[in-house]
């Protein structure tokens, strides 16, 4: 069918100055109306019309907010057919490069990675790994005294007092959203023994401060440490007999004493530290005959002889008496800590402690071993833990005393490398301040 075309005779005001939004209603003069062949009328400009003026007021970036015209929807719709088409700010020039650039044809490239990275905004929505307070575990060192006693090698971090520093620590970290902690003791030394017993002592320092910490806060997540090196006499892992040897069996017959001492009294997660073979299943084994069965094992799964301890243990006054922790046989080059050349034997450890039952896999130290980390991400389902250790902290610590480096910016990208590289969680002593950053509070 053919189109018919009509016009109207009324006219459009002679003149808009401004826009008056309470007054002024638009008229259909000088519209032409066409007929389309689905039955339906669209306004288009008369060409006989004058130019139209504009109804809407200028949209300037620097202006507030244009007063609302009060028009309808439909009203609107007429004008911008009609040609009276809001302002808006005009197309921004192109930037000049400065004098001397060569003026070259574009690359014929398909891909352009870095549109994605062009602004503020895109760069976020593009990030692949993310970081927040829970993803924290804060290790915390205790000791039986009321004073919180600083550590010379670890600046912030002190030997907190188990009924008076500790809460206050704790609460601070769970204001900014850190609800996870691991302990650390430091025992009086009239208590350690060659055989650690009071690695099990049920009024022992760590049982009584679970204890208290899950009645003051029910809902934290405490993991701790199961290892003799605290309470053994000879600042070893395990049981260390007279020729130098640490006897394996032995030390994975204390440990599991150890953990269910911790988790009666109310421990959620057991961290075996210690490197012993099958401690895992043994540790597993002895939680669930004793009604433990809901008890998370962490295991220390790649846990290498590395020089990056050394603050840790002047924390917990244990270091060994006498050879070092990459020794079998103390005073010859055998080795219960891996050895920082090998990463193939990594994997054995995975699957050791995946077939034994462990919960969670955590490697030690982080930063160094992120090749460590990603390797048993890719083999493993289970979650992974990454320690960044006392060194680690330290040194970040230090080049920011010395204003060598930015520390904040440096203990975030240092923990957003951990994240990326396969870590669920982290262990740090950056947890709170790290969380203040995040929550955008101060140091």
């Amino acid at each position: 069918m053919a189109s018919t075309i009509f016009s109207t005779s009324s006219s459009l005001p002679t003149a808009v100055k401004g826009l008056d939004c309470n007054t002024y209603k638009p008229t259909l003069g000088n519209l032409r109306f066409i007929a389309s062949p689905n039955r339906k009328s669209i306004a288009v400009p008369s060409s006989s019309s004058p130019a139209p003026k504009p109804l809407f007021p200028v949209v300037k970036a620097t202006s507030d907010v244009p007063v609302k015209t009060g028009l309808s929807d439909a009203e609107c719709e007429a004008a911008v057919a009609a040609g009276n088409v809001p302002e808006a700010p005009p197309v921004p020039p192109t930037p000049l490069a400065p004098a001397g650039t060569p003026v070259v044809p574009s690359l014929p490239l398909s891909r352009r990675p870095r549109r994605t990275r062009r602004s503020p905004a895109l760069r976020a929505a593009f990030q692949e790994t993310s970081i927040s307070p829970a993803n924290f575990v804060y290790p915390l060192f205790i000791h039986e005294g009321e004073e919180d006693t600083p550590i010379g090698a670890m600046p912030g971090c002190y030997r907190l007092g188990w009924r008076h520093g500790l809460l206050e620590e704790v609460a601070k970290a769970r204001d900014v959203g850190v609800n996870s902690i691991v302990l650390f003791p430091k025992v009086p030394d009239a208590l350690k023994t060659p055989t650690g017993d009071e690695a099990y002592n049920e009024y022992g320092l760590v049982p009584r401060t679970i204890r208290m910490l899950k009645d003051k806060f029910p809902g934290l997540a405490i993991y701790t440490d199961v290892a003799l090196d605290p309470y053994s006499s000879d600042g070893h892992d395990g049981i260390v007999r007279e020729d130098g040897v640490i006897m394996n069996d032995e030390t994975v017959h204390q440990l599991c004493k150890q953990a269910v001492a911790q988790a009666r009294a109310g421990a959620d997660v057991v961290s075996p530290s210690d490197m012993m073979d099958g401690r895992v299943g043994a540790i597993r084994g002895a939680l669930d005959d004793a009604g433990f069965q809901h008890v998370l094992i962490m295991s220390y799964t790649a846990k290498y002889a590395s020089s990056f301890y050394g603050p840790f243990r002047e924390a917990l006054d244990s270091n060994p008496h006498f050879g070092d922790k990459k020794t079998y046989v103390l005073w010859k080059n055998g080795s219960y800590q891996m050895n920082p050349a090998n990463y193939r034997e990594a994997l054995v450890e995975v699957h050791e402690d995946e077939s034994e039952g462990a919960d969670i896999l955590l490697v030690k130290p982080g930063l160094p071993y992120l090749d460590i980390i990603r390797q048993i991400r890719d083999n493993s389902p289970l979650p992974i833990a990454a320690y960044q250790v006392s060194g680690e902290y330290s040194m970040i610590k230090a080049g920011g005393i010395l204003k060598m480096i930015d520390e904040e910016k440096v203990m975030m990208e240092s923990l957003l490398c951990l994240r990326r590289a396969g870590a669920d969680i982290i262990l740090t002593y950056f947890a709170l301040q790290a969380a203040r950053c995040l929550c955008g509070e101060k140091r």
